[in-house]
């Protein structure tokens, strides 16, 4: 299966990028790839405001910072999330 992309170049205020990199930041990606992201959940129809989802994004942040952190590779991802749900569980 060939993927192709189409180069499209848009612009964006400072606040825009500052938040579209703090948000790639967190989930460990490119602003490319929440913008794409952002995208394909609008035009499905998952997303009805665009902001609604970044303010809820942002107001998320630090939600765990009292958790514990543990070193974990890539195979342990399903042990790394049950101990997120019970950490969210027990708040």
């Amino acid at each position: 299966m060939t993927w192709c992309m189409h180069r499209t170049n848009i612009y964006l205020d400072e606040v825009q990028a500052a938040r579209l990199d703090r948000i790639a930041n967190e989930q460990g990606t490119s602003r490319s790839e929440v913008i794409r992201a952002l995208i394909d959940r609008t035009l499905a129809g998952d997303d009805i405001n665009v902001e609604v989802d970044l303010a809820a994004i942002a107001q998320s942040h630090g939600a765990l910072a009292d958790a514990e952190e543990t070193a974990r590779d890539d195979g342990d991802r399903s042990a790394h999330l049950a101990r997120m749900r019970s950490l969210r569980a027990s708040r």
